[in-house]
């Protein structure tokens, strides 16, 4: 089926109210498709769907017209964002780069919202990092100004983490948390005045990813949150209980996306590897004997304890391409996150070169940007990480509320990073003594490349 012509959003069938979600533009200084879907969307979606409501989807991060230009993507999908140069906010006047909007064009996602017919019941917009909000923003004065009676909620990381700044700034209801909590469930129906039905089944798990015409990806969502508390992150603030779904119903997301031609998927979990048997394995099984040709990818590090042997072996038979590894730094004795020995690293590493994966496929994440850091052990992480033939990958860090490590960021900052979210944004680097220069940037970029 091709692309529809421009402009085209259309609703589901279902008899109860009419939910639009909305995944708003990105406004960054830089921004990569690295297999983007806007998760916490797709469950609300899915599961007011579930409940009776019809809905439709407006995702400004995907292609959908034909007489929109997108950048060729590469060979598993991924690539560049369209681009309009857009000013800097004034907070971030000090820096000397350009500041775009990533997406779909400005004008054409208003006239398709604009010819949405019939109008919507609620608008649910998603924020994912604290600092694009001012996307998020800029499709909520939209939405007001096409329905102005009409119900607006915001949720995500941006409403969660910042829910103080974003009372203040957003012409929207704030959902702090997951909309599958009870509390959060029947406020969301009461404010759309409607009575509250019963929670979903698989609530949270179950993504409405057919709402995407002619995807060329999809992703894979096994569970939600993480055990484990790593000090820059913030996944307990924003999903406190960590829950694993069925392999069942996995497996059923995937063969439908499968039958729609897709064939490369992304794993969006944040512990993939933990408890394995509750529904990985089972899933890697009904892949390798139902979706023949299926490409997997992990943007998400794994955990590099656990690439056992098996762990190693199971995921290239299932057909993983993307290895993405959590080593963050070679100083073993002093870490932030989950204690990972050297002998531990070694011993993942060799097992994923004995299981068959080229050291193309490797990527490893070195922290970069926290506070109070000693970057000689960075640029000694990365020619580590080079001596064993992988390619290193600088991971920036963004401080986050509601993680352990915010505090201390806060206090190495010259930015006040509590009071604004764009402050937030790693491409400042807010917490490297002296902030973002491009005479640093391409200092280390050659150091990734093994010219210094």
């Amino acid at each position: 089926m091709a692309l529809p012509e421009f402009p085209h959003i259309s609703w589901t069938e279902g008899n109860g109210p009419r939910i639009l979600g909305i995944n708003p533009w990105i406004h960054d200084f830089a921004a990569f498709n690295v297999w983007s879907r806007p998760v916490g969307l797709l469950a609300c979606l899915d599961m007011v769907r579930s409940a009776g409501a019809s809905v439709a989807l407006m995702d400004c991060l995907s292609p959908s017209w034909n007489d929109v230009h997108w950048p060729k993507p590469g060979k598993y999908g991924t690539g560049h964002y369209p681009k309009e140069t857009i000013p800097l906010p004034d907070n971030l006047s000090f820096m000397e780069r350009r500041f775009s909007r990533y997406g779909l064009p400005h004008e054409q996602v208003h006239e398709a919202l604009a010819a949405l017919d019939p109008r919507p019941d609620a608008v649910l917009v998603s924020s994912i990092m604290t600092y694009w909000y001012p996307g998020a923003l800029d499709v909520l004065t939209m939405a007001a100004e096409l329905w102005p009676d009409v119900p607006r909620f915001i949720g995500g990381g941006y409403a969660t983490l910042c829910s103080e700044h974003a009372t203040v700034h957003a012409d929207a209801s704030i959902q702090q948390g997951p909309l599958e909590r009870p509390d959060n469930w029947a406020a969301f129906w009461k404010l759309i005045g409607f009575d509250t039905p019963q929670i979903p089944d698989n609530a949270g798990l179950s993504l409405a990813l057919d709402l995407y015409e002619n995807p060329r990806y999809s992703i894979i969502l096994g569970s939600r949150g993480c055990p484990f508390s790593c000090e820059y992150c913030a996944s307990h603030a924003l999903y406190p209980q960590f829950c694993q779904g069925s392999p069942e119903a996995i497996m059923r997301s995937i063969q439908s996306e499968y039958d729609r031609g897709v064939r490369d998927f992304s794993f969006y979990d944040d512990a993939l590897l933990v408890n394995p048997k509750k529904w990985l394995w089972p899933v890697l099984d009904g892949i390798i004997e139902k979706t023949p040709g299926l490409r997997l990818h992990t943007p998400n590090a794994m955990h590099i304890r656990r690439l056992t042997p098996e762990v190693c072996q199971r995921l290239k038979a299932a057909g993983l391409h993307t290895v993405r590894l959590g080593l963050e730094t070679t100083d073993f004795d002093h870490r932030n996150d989950v204690k990972l020995t050297r002998e531990e690293w070694e011993a993942g590493a060799r097992n994923l070169l004995d299981a068959g994966f080229d050291l193309d496929d490797i990527g490893v994440y070195i922290l970069f940007g926290l506070p109070n850091q000693d970057y000689d052990n960075v640029a000694q992480a990365v020619a580590h990480v080079r001596a064993y033939g992988f390619r290193p990958h600088l991971a920036q860090y963004t401080p986050i509320p509601g993680s352990p490590m915010f505090e201390t960021a806060c206090a190495a900052s010259p930015y006040p990073l509590a009071e604004d979210p764009l402050f937030q944004n790693n491409s400042i680097w807010p917490c490297v003594p002296g902030g973002f220069s491009w005479e640093a940037s391409r200092k280390w970029k050659m150091i990734l490349q093994g010219k210094r």
